[in-house]
């Protein structure tokens, strides 16, 4: 039994060094990724590269979303995400760097997770995303509707990427 518990542990070890690359260290090129953001095919969704990381056609670095993609993977390549990480918004901008969220894992085992530092219910999301997203910047014509208010789409999540999850999987703490 003492040798079964050293293996594992040894194995464990083994897994995280291999699986942890050091920065400055690559392993090969990476394949091109389709984009569903209108870019070209060929364009990676998010760039992973080295260094100071920049976003093509943009002058400024990426943001790094690594730490919520861990257990998010299914907002690497949603779009409201990949447009704000481009533009350098991370998720913690909009949900806060809430480290007691990112380190609890007891929802996976069917326990109730620690929220986020912020989360939106439906109703203050518009109210939220006009706060870098003002009227007057958005184009009318695609927003007529919307603006007043006779639009059946109400919340900006409703036409823009797959940002609100239609079924909660754990309930906060």
């Amino acid at each position: 039994m003492r040798y079964a518990v050293w293996a594992l542990v040894a194995g464990l070890a083994v897994a995280a060094l291999v699986s942890c690359q050091p920065q400055g260290v690559k392993q090969g090129p990476e394949k091109p990724r389709a984009s569903g953001t209108g870019s070209k095919a060929s364009e990676p969704l998010l760039l992973l590269d080295d260094g100071e990381k920049k976003s093509p056609g943009s002058a400024g670095p990426v943001a790094d979303n690594g730490r919520c993609f861990v257990c998010h993977l299914n907002y690497v390549q949603e779009s409201i995400a990949v447009v704000h990480a481009k533009a350098n918004i991370s998720c913690a901008k909009c949900h806060g760097d809430c480290d007691a969220h990112i380190a609890d894992e007891s929802w996976a085992s069917g326990g109730n997770g620690t929220a986020p530092g912020i989360m939106y219910p439906r109703e203050k999301v518009n109210l939220f995303c006009m706060g870098c997203h003002p009227k007057d910047k958005m184009s009318v014509a695609l927003h007529a509707a919307f603006l007043a208010g006779t639009a059946k789409e109400a919340s900006c999540t409703d036409c823009h990427g797959k940002h609100r999850l239609a079924q909660r999987k754990c309930k906060w703490k």
